[in-house]
């Protein structure tokens, strides 16, 4: 079991990047400041459908998160978590790379390998088991005890559905992640791409190497926008910038 769960972008300040997005995608927060403020941080974690979107904020200048955001605007998000039932093993896998491994939250209930954002690329990936969390609906630590009840699990609310990764050397950096993730590359619309249950990760070009994309379906894109557009966000034919990303909205359903 191999899944995307978790997206986390940084912001100088929450606010007013999580009422945005709440505003936007008609979701609610479901856990703040969970655990993050022993690293110096504040956090929002918001469900799309059973997975989540965080948000975090420096509480101090002295932060790996305020280092990074001292890289400029366009960013791209900060981590992206994945949910498996073998983080000890991808933790060996990816050691056996030369990829290393700095930081293990080894919790009864949770447990997370956390990779090194140089040897990765592009950001900090994680591997990360929560106990209970094997069907998506179920537990997932970060999330808090209690994100079901403010979760649409009906399939009718925001989910994402796809990251696009930038890079100068977008083929090689595909195959890089292909062999950090354990999955096989292929092509979609002539870019390379990795499917991880079902979400495509598509490699385009871009002047630095960063999660650039959040691909979010919805119902009704347009009322998205207009919605994004009256907090003042800068809005595209199909999408708007937030927090380092850029959020493109295709209608749920859509093929």
């Amino acid at each position: 079991m191999l899944r995307l769960r978790q997206v986390c972008l940084a912001a100088p300040h929450l606010e007013p990047a999580v009422s945005d997005l709440a505003a936007i995608f008609g979701i609610e927060v479901c856990v703040r400041d969970y655990h993050v403020d022993i690293y110096g941080l504040n956090n929002a974690l918001l469900p799309f459908g059973a997975d989540f979107v965080e948000i975090v904020a420096p509480m101090r200048q002295d932060t790996a998160v305020g280092r990074f955001l001292r890289k400029g605007d366009e960013r791209g998000a900060y981590m992206a978590i994945f949910q498996c039932d073998d983080p000890e093993r991808r933790q060996a896998h990816v050691e056996a790379l030369g990829i290393r491994t700095p930081h293990i939250i080894d919790r009864p209930e949770y447990r997370n390998v956390q990779l090194h954002p140089k040897d990765c690329r592009a950001t900090i990936l994680e591997f990360a088991r929560s106990t209970g969390g094997e069907e998506r609906p179920g537990n997932w630590w970060p999330a808090g005890p209690d994100w079901q009840q403010f979760a649409d699990m009906r399939g009718e609310g925001a989910r994402i559905v796809g990251l696009e990764i930038a890079s100068p050397d977008p083929e090689g950096l595909a195959a890089h992640w292909s062999r950090i993730i354990e999955l096989p590359l292929g092509r979609q619309d002539g870019a390379p791409v990795l499917l991880a249950d079902g979400c495509p990760f598509a490699f385009v070009a871009g002047d630095a190497e960063r999660v650039s994309t959040l691909v979010v379906a919805v119902s009704d894109p347009a009322r998205a926008l207009s919605i994004a557009a009256g907090r003042g966000r800068a809005v595209t034919a199909d999408g708007f910038p937030l927090a380092g990303v850029d959020f493109r909205l295709t209608t749920r359903g859509a093929s």
